[in-house]
């Protein structure tokens, strides 16, 4: 499982874990019974501090994503239901987009230049069809 941080979007850090992890479970790469990395290895292997991987898992385990079993392991929880999936995976999409904005407002730019720069990337999708990396968007 491979995590991309970003230390500079002013995004917390245990926000992004979160995120990418309700990502991969929207996307299937994360499946029900899944074992995820004990929060040391995590935090280890990410360099970031164990308690950013402990708030993140936390707030997983609140929303019934994860189950963290003493001296078991942290797993990822049955298979949400197609409307809980749906729902997972418009809170991703939100997430992706808040994201994308902040990103946005950092490099100066306006809401109708990002808005456009948004729709020429999605009409170029469309045409394309499904994109496999982001090499494929100009």
């Amino acid at each position: 499982m491979k995590f991309e941080l970003n230390f500079r979007s002013g995004i917390p850090i245990y926000s992004q874990i979160v995120e990418q992890i309700k990502r991969l479970i929207a996307s299937g790469k994360l499946r029900q019974g899944d074992q995820l990395p004990t929060v040391r290895a995590l935090a280890q292997e990410l360099r970031v501090n164990f308690n950013t991987i402990a708030r993140a898992y936390r707030l997983l385990d609140e929303a019934g994503i994860i189950s963290t079993q003493q001296g078991r392991g942290t797993y990822i929880l049955e298979a949400p239901s197609a409307e809980a999936s749906e729902q997972l995976k418009r809170q991703t999409l939100e997430g992706l987009a808040r994201r994308y904005l902040a990103d946005a407002i950092r490099l100066g730019c306006s809401p109708e230049e990002t808005l456009e720069i948004m729709k020429e990337q999605v009409a170029q999708w469309k045409e394309k069809g499904n994109l496999d990396n982001s090499e494929k968007i100009k």
